[in-house]
């Protein structure tokens, strides 16, 4: 029999997102619709042989991996995780196993993000997280906003979340700016967007989006003096990953005035501390990483799972990602 937990499922979803019946006989499927800390995954988790991962929302260091004895399985979305030790993995001959990205079901995925971030777009230049706080309170107007049309969309980073973003600015009558390390004018230009350098994108942007990944490179990327150089009428929208920008440079830009409003899907810590200065900061609005957070990427995502512990079940396992995995002995 097949222990099986799925972690982190915040909309009670993964049940339905699947076809769980072609399980082996005896399987038993625990869901976890909260977030548990290090501690309490390794005390909650230690009695699966397989678990069934949601992008980055649960970390798993070497620390945690050594104390799940039972541990056989990680379901991954994606063909990595940035926050799975693969190395710690394999030498507890965990197998990895990664996404079928070849299923239809992921080609309306990529739309997910950059609707989200477009609504980010919107709710931050025309203050609709704060007029609808203001509203439910018993007020009424008390601020006012600005129209987009005409404006400069700048876009750090112009891959296939940047290009649709960009589709959305021309459509909304902006002119599209663009710069990443790599970009080429002929990109850009494809995509109706202008290449410029670094400073000039912070310096011209009206609204400065972010559609990088998370590397060595990118971490950090935007600092206090990128932010600085930002008109104080500018705003800054991440659904990317909270890690490109300075949190405390930004929180200080905000507090200051030196911005004029944030829309932020992503932070340094997730789930957002309780506590945490940006819940009090009446120029952003916030949304808990809800960027790929739809229904039809939830089918996507948990879809091919089953097939995936089926064959683990069956000594076939398939989409390892780790094909040096030693055999289980413990």
């Amino acid at each position: 029999m097949l222990n099986i937990a799925i972690l982190d499922d915040y909309g009670r979803v993964a049940l339905e997102s699947a076809d769980w019946s072609i399980l082996p006989a005896g399987s038993r499927i625990t869901v976890f619709d909260r977030h548990l800390s290090e501690d309490e995954a390794a005390v909650a988790l230690a009695p699966f042989d397989v678990l069934c991962a949601m992008r980055e929302r649960t970390a798993f260091p070497r620390s945690l991996i050594a104390r799940l004895p039972n541990l056989k399985l990680i379901l991954m979305v994606g063909r990595a995780l940035a926050n799975l030790d693969t190395a710690a993995a394999t030498e507890h001959g965990v197998i990895l196993v990664h996404s079928d990205f070849a299923r239809p079901a992921f080609a309306a995925v990529s739309n997910a993000t950059p609707e989200l971030a477009w609504g980010l777009v919107i709710a931050s230049v025309r203050h609709i997280a704060r007029a609808d706080r203001g509203l439910r309170a018993g007020g009424w107007q008390d601020t006012i906003g600005v129209i987009l049309a005409g404006k400069t969309l700048g876009l750090l980073g112009l891959g296939r979340i940047g290009r649709r973003m960009a589709e959305y600015g021309r459509v909304f009558g902006m002119d599209v700016i663009a710069w990443s390390q790599n970009l080429t004018d002929e990109a850009a230009t494809a995509v109706g967007a202008r290449r410029v350098d670094k400073d000039t994108l912070f310096a011209q942007a009206d609204v400065l989006s972010i559609h990088l990944i998370l590397s060595g490179r990118t971490r950090g990327l935007v600092t206090a003096r990128e932010l600085g150089l930002m008109k104080p009428t500018a705003h800054l929208v991440n659904t990317s990953r909270g890690p490109i920008v300075e949190e405390s440079a930004l929180i200080a830009a905000l507090r200051d005035g030196r911005l004029a409003g944030a829309g932020l899907d992503v932070f340094d810590a997730e789930p957002l501390p309780t506590d945490h200065p940006l819940r009090s900061l009446d120029s952003v609005t916030l949304t808990p990483h809800l960027g790929y957070n739809t229904r039809e990427t939830m089918k996507a995502f948990y879809g091919d799972m089953p097939e995936a512990i089926a064959a683990f079940a069956a000594r076939a396992p398939i989409r390892v990602a780790n094909p040096d995995v030693s055999a289980r002995t413990r």
